[in-house]
């Protein structure tokens, strides 16, 4: 067994849409980046990239390649599953927290665990998601962007 841990920030800008999760949350602007920024999946990549200590998103799909200009997320989740297995390890289970003032997303957190646990391979119950204001302090408290933190563990197959 490892364990990985992963921590991303995005930043709100409008024109674009608003991605948790493979998630699409209507009416608020989205995240800034070179992807489509979804600010969640970005954390849990780099969790599982960390705990098979296969480095990070930013060493698999920089931001410098123009192949992953406006990308889902999604699939580069199903790509880091993929560097998983090919090294031998699987996913047991996912723990994220996103950290943002708006919108509230009680409502997509469903869809977001459904939609991780189907680019891992694991059942929606291996998936956990919460999210948590930051009582209106810092960048996120000023709803200038988001964060997302994730653990994660994984096993040798």
């Amino acid at each position: 067994m490892r364990i990985g841990i992963g921590i991303d920030v995005h930043p709100f800008a409008e024109g674009r849409k608003l991605v948790i999760g493979g998630v699409y949350i209507p009416e608020h602007n989205g995240l800034d980046g070179h992807s489509d920024a979804d600010v969640l999946l970005h954390a849990i990549s780099d969790a599982l990239l960390g705990a098979a200590a296969l480095g990070d998103i930013g060493l698999h799909f920089p931001n410098t390649n123009q192949e992953f200009k406006d990308i889902d997320s999604m699939i580069l989740l199903k790509q880091v599953r993929k560097l998983l297995e090919k090294h031998g390890y699987e996913t047991v289970n996912v723990d994220a927290m996103l950290l943002l003032e708006a919108p509230k997303i009680a409502t997509y957190i469903t869809g977001m665990r459904k939609n991780i646990a189907h680019c891992l391979g694991i059942e929606i119950g291996a998936v956990s998601v919460k999210a948590t204001t930051n009582e209106k302090l810092g960048y996120i408290g000023r709803e200038e962007g988001a964060a997302a933190h994730a653990v994660c563990i994984i096993r040798q197959t």
